[in-house]
């Protein structure tokens, strides 16, 4: 009866107070007069967006779409991992939620506990200019978020939700353990906003309301299927890819708009950049009639001569039930199919300056192994994608599966000496808020 108590208390909860003040500031409705208010110290941008060409390296199955499910009359009606590293059929909604609750009300899966976890925080360090640097600037904001500022000026913003919860409401649901590192409204401002996939913890409507309402020029880059729900929720400036899909993403200075903005004279005319969408292994939906209906994807992005790749949320292979103290990258499971996408993605398009790698969200491995990374699967994803740094994302902010919640940057430790990789300097995790330059 542990999963009916818990679901009580879930009822019951609210947030503490301090995490509740920062939720409130960033849900605030702003208009687009305080939206412009609030920017008018800066130089102010529009901007461009051009699909392109499928380049010719391309690998043959995208090229064909073969993660299309295709309907009677030649329509996508939902997507697919094609690599046998995700198994031969995912799970449904029902089957997943079955097997978790049976779990539950068995006692096999354990939620951790979090009443005592300090997740280190440190004050956001946000450039307020867009030049001075030659550095990529990256700041974790919790779970998947990360603030990426470009040496072009170029600012990116990856999987934003501020929420206490990731679900469709906020009385029940995970609650974050550790809060936001700032009010959505104390970010500086935004071009583009990268969305991985649907799931709650990477998509969130508030959030992304607010972003546009506070940034109006702002441009949200998703997976096929996603910009029906964006234009629905009131937001226009939308491109939705599909794998191995190039954009060229241009900033255009509005010199009348900027005129007497504290950065009009230091701030580029133009900034350009180009936005990827690139496959990984994972799932979407927001409700149990949607599943897979729209594409889940990992992401590159490069401008001013530096660039990122966001793994947003995989997995990388599906391991079957086995002992808890049993090594399921020893011997015995090293015909295990792993995920050929990200030796792709490293071939045709690394190296790339830093990858942001999930790391987190992985026990019980036999549930959860097809769709989310563990830190052994993710030093083998740094290593195929060619990223040259790392950051640990995808932990540290909600309990979803049942791993102790400081684990993964123990595994992921244990998983670089493994490798012959250093244990600190190269794939590194750091403190909710913390900016690090690479």
């Amino acid at each position: 009866m542990r999963f009916f108590a818990r679901l009580g208390r879930a009822f019951a909860s609210r947030p503490p107070p301090a995490t509740r003040a920062v939720l409130q500031a960033s849900a605030i409705p702003i208009s687009g007069a305080a939206a412009a208010t609030a920017t008018a110290a800066m130089a102010v941008y529009s901007s461009t967006v051009s699909t392109l060409e499928a380049a010719p390296d391309v690998p043959e199955e995208a090229r064909l779409g073969a993660h299309h499910v295709r309907g009677a009359n030649g329509e996508t009606i939902r997507f697919r991992n094609r690599h046998p590293s995700a198994g031969v059929a995912p799970p449904s909604t029902f089957a997943m939620l079955g097997k978790i609750l049976w779990a539950q009300l068995t006692g096999a899966m354990r939620f951790p506990d979090t009443s005592a976890v300090e997740i280190p925080t440190a004050a956001p360090d946000f450039r307020t200019a867009r030049t001075g640097s030659t550095a990529l600037r990256a700041t974790w904001l919790g779970h998947a978020c990360y603030l990426v500022e470009f040496p072009s000026g170029l600012r990116v913003l990856f999987d934003p939700v501020f929420e206490d919860r990731c679900a469709p409401v906020q009385w029940l649901g995970p609650r974050r353990y550790s809060p936001p590192a700032c009010a959505l409204a104390d970010l500086p401002p935004v071009d583009a906003v990268v969305i991985s996939h649907s799931h709650y913890d990477h998509l969130s409507h508030t959030s992304v309301r607010a972003l546009a309402e506070r940034n109006p020029a702002a441009h949200f880059f998703v997976g096929l299927g996603l910009e029906s729900w964006f234009r629905a929720s009131g937001i226009s400036r939308v491109t939705e890819m599909d794998w191995w899909q190039d954009a060229e993403f241009v900033l255009h200075k509005d010199e009348a708009r900027s005129a007497g903005a504290v950065d009009a004279a230091a701030a580029p005319d133009t900034i350009v950049a180009r936005i990827t969408c690139f496959p990984c292994q994972h799932s979407s939906g927001r409700t149990i009639s949607d599943k897979d209906r729209t594409l889940w994807a990992s992401w590159a992005v490069a401008s001013g001569g530096k660039s990122v790749w966001f793994g947003g949320d995989t997995g990388y292979r599906r391991v079957p039930e086995v002992p808890a103290d049993v090594d399921d990258y020893g011997p015995a499971y090293d015909s295990l199919p792993r995920c050929g996408q990200f030796r792709d993605i490293g071939a045709l398009r690394g190296p790339f300056d830093l990858g942001l790698i999930p790391i987190g969200a992985y026990r019980p491995r036999w549930l959860f192994s097809w769709m989310h990374a563990n830190p052994y699967d993710a030093v083998e994803i740094f290593k195929d994608t060619r990223c040259k740094q790392a950051m640990g994302i995808h932990w540290g902010t909600w309990a979803l599966t049942t791993e102790d919640v400081e684990e993964p940057p123990r595994l992921l430790r244990e998983a670089l000496k493994k490798s012959g990789i250093a244990e600190t300097g190269v794939f590194d995790v750091c403190a909710v808020g913390e900016t690090r330059e690479f």
